[in-house]
């Protein structure tokens, strides 16, 4: 009996020492104020690396799912390759808010939130690289929009940034997704639609202030604004990796996305010296 003990303990110690750490946390936010859920993996740090501070990779949601939608419906295995990659991972809740700071909706301030709140929570809760390079933002459908969003308004905080089959122009689409909600009907209120969609914010950026990756699939309803903002971002010769691949706007694509987005900023954190 004793040796079976043992060797059960072993084995379920063994397991978890492969899977990084899952918190689920609440981060208040002055800017709306509410607290704010979030899911948190990292790594599980080896006996001689307890100091070790780790590169963040936050991963925004799309319209209508929440914190756990990457863990339940797109990457079970984040904890595992917390672990193998030394990534720490953030999702937060954002509602369906594109994440904005909606001139319509005051309580809404998902910009200042993720940007600002949550970063530093975030940076004085783990064990981060709290600085532009290690840090990168990506997301899904309304999280690419918010990825790209927030990183071209924001490159002194990220420094690499993705969009997976992102809405990342929401002017084609003015009765979608409570969009009318944070900025307004669009007939009567264009100006605020320009300027919260993120073809209109690549003024805002040069050619190397940003490791970019978009991709799309080939069978996505979001693939001609993809394919419209690649064409800006060459015509201001702003690089990037574009990838558009067999799929359509689901969990299958974005399994197989999210592959390729953590192996581009595997490589932007060890051009920028983390290992």
């Amino acid at each position: 009996m004793k040796k079976s003990f043992f060797v059960a303990l072993f084995v379920a110690l063994s397991a978890s020492s492969f899977a990084g750490r899952v918190d689920t946390v609440l981060v208040h936010s002055r800017a709306m104020g509410k607290d704010i859920k979030a899911v948190v993996i990292t790594p599980t740090p080896s006996r001689k690396m307890r100091d070790a501070r780790y590169p963040v990779v936050y991963l925004l949601h799309g319209a209508s799912a929440n914190c756990k939608y990457y863990l339940e419906k797109v990457k079970p295995t984040l904890p595992e390759i917390a672990d193998r990659l030394g990534f720490i991972f953030v999702t937060p809740d954002a509602l369906n808010s594109w994440y904005l700071d909606s001139p319509v909706r005051k309580n809404y301030k998902y910009e200042t939130f993720v940007s600002s709140e949550l970063v530093n929570y975030i940076d004085s809760a783990y064990n981060t690289i709290p600085e532009k390079k290690g840090r990168a933002i990506t997301g899904l459908s309304m999280g690419g929009h918010g990825a790209l969003y927030l990183a071209f308004r924001h490159k002194d905080i990220y420094g690499a940034c993705g969009s997976m089959s992102g809405g990342v122009d929401i002017r084609p689409f003015p009765r979608n997704w409570e969009l009318p909600y944070d900025l307004g009907e669009y007939a009567a209120h264009k100006k605020d639609w320009d300027a919260h969609t993120v073809v209109n914010q690549i003024g805002r950026i040069e050619d190397g202030d940003l490791a970019i990756a978009i991709d799309c699939g080939e069978g996505d309803f979001f693939l001609e604004v993809n394919k419209s903002l690649h064409e800006r971002l060459l015509g201001r010769k702003i690089g990037h990796d574009f990838t558009t691949r067999p799929g359509g706007h689901d969990p299958a694509y974005w399994k197989n996305s999210l592959d390729y987005q953590l192996l581009f900023f595997k490589k932007y954190f060890e051009r920028s010296g983390i290992k």
